[in-house]
């Protein structure tokens, strides 16, 4: 398999060398955050002469380094391997398996020369963690499962078919390893059920985990879909007939989220610039454990499509909504009646604002009335994006709109500014 590049990671990891800062790289189990820290971070300290001895890598997922989960005997370890005053650099991956690891990482930050770098794979526990006991010395990265363009760094095939594999069997690097759909399938489905499932479980002491399996895949036949917890509940009372509590309907969610497997957008209103509270719409991290998870049955390319996008502006950064754009008619006694059309998404980062739609296709006039109906009706200045699922040229409209390739949208660094 060839070297998967993972530049943007590695980037941001070597612009905060140095800070006196706990570097926390979050992400799922799976996604490649150890082969970032251990293999290409690694690679680029030692290119720039930094002597082996001090690097000081740990895995503690590794059942040979079980004993250093202990506080005291990890301490203990990197404190033996500080063989004189020049920076070392220490590496823990899956540090949530430390007990009381905030105090560990608290000790490290009071130690000159060190420079510290951690993964983790759960948000509850590291994210809250982090930010209350190291009060801005911190810094956490999210990363993500592979993007297309990294994909396709190691893919050995046309871009059509490195696309349509990707929508099928996601973005998780070791699925690159694989040759046959049948390894790439059990591999998906024994990784969500050993690893996924069974981690949320131990974790958060689920007893009825028929209840926890039949969520997941109620979600996974919805995804681009709004609902709630409350929609859920009443979908297990009606079609499981399962006396499931609302209550625990979240909590599940929360953990799916907290693993980083799913994430949820809220709706926001663009006209009126507020959010509007309930229902959500909930996006799986990657698309092959979703497509897995129900037997690579229900495989809409709209619905994969859609979340591709999201996907891959999570990826890029952006912070994501699904827009509402409040319009209205007149019926023809003169009466007025009110309808929300939807921006797929608004992506914002920092001053910058991007409205997306997510489009398969758009082979009739109609379609492509309906896909610019919520864009049209949004005056202000920021940039108005179609996504469309095949090859086309890039196009931009009199009214502001541009149409983009999915290929392009994927594979352009500068996409957003064609």
């Amino acid at each position: 398999m060839k070297r998967i590049q993972r530049d943007k990671y590695l980037d941001e990891l070597v612009s905060l060398q140095g800070n006196g800062m706990i570097k926390v790289v979050t992400g799922m189990r799976r996604c490649g955050k150890s082969y970032l820290l251990f293999e290409l971070f690694v690679s680029y300290l030692e290119e720039q002469g930094v002597d082996s001895n001090h690097i000081i890598r740990v895995n503690l997922e590794d059942f040979k380094n079980a004993q250093l989960r202990n506080p005291d005997a990890l301490y203990a370890y990197v404190e033996s391997h500080i063989t004189d005053k020049a920076m070392h650099y220490i590496l823990l991956d899956e540090v949530q398996l430390i007990d009381r690891f905030e105090d560990v990482l608290n000790g490290f930050l009071k130690m000159r020369h060190m420079d510290v770098y951690v993964t983790g794979s759960n948000a509850r526990f590291l994210s809250k963690d982090i930010i209350t006991e190291f009060r801005g010395r911190g810094y956490e990265i999210k990363m993500y499962p592979l993007i297309f363009s990294e994909y396709m760094s190691a893919y050995e095939g046309s871009v059509q078919a490195g696309l349509n594999e990707y929508m099928l069997y996601g973005g998780l690097p070791q699925i690159l390893s694989f040759t046959s759909d049948e390894q790439k399938s059990r591999y998906l489905k024994t990784l969500f059920d050993e690893t996924y499932i069974k981690d949320i479980k131990q974790r958060y002491g689920v007893r009825k985990d028929d209840d926890l399996e039949e969520l997941i895949d109620i979600m996974a036949s919805g995804i681009g879909a709004l609902t709630n917890p409350n929609k859920l509940t009443n979908t297990f009372r009606s079609e499981k007939k399962s006396a499931i509590s609302y209550d625990t309907i979240k909590d599940y969610i929360d953990y799916l989220c907290d693993a980083f497997l799913v994430e949820k957008s809220t709706r926001y209103d663009i006209k009126g610039k507020r959010y509007v509270n309930s229902p959500y719409k909930y996006y799986f991290m990657d698309l092959g454990l979703r497509n897995a998870r129900i037997n690579f049955q229900q495989y809409e390319r709209s619905h994969l499509m859609e979340n591709l996008v999201y996907n891959q502006m999570r990826a890029r950064g952006f912070n994501i909504d699904v827009g509402v754009v409040p319009t209205y008619t007149y019926n023809e006694d003169g009466s007025r009646q009110r309808a929300n059309l939807e921006v797929d998404f608004v992506c914002s980062l920092g001053s910058r604002k991007y409205y997306i739609q997510s489009a398969y296709r758009m082979e009739s006039e109609e379609k492509q009335k309906q896909e610019r109906a919520s864009l049209l009706k949004i005056y202000d200045s920021f940039k108005k994006i179609i996504v469309l699922g095949e090859e086309c040229p890039v196009t931009r409209d009199e009214q502001g709109i541009t149409t983009i390739s999915i290929f392009d949208f994927l594979l352009k660094e500068n996409a957003l500014e064609i």
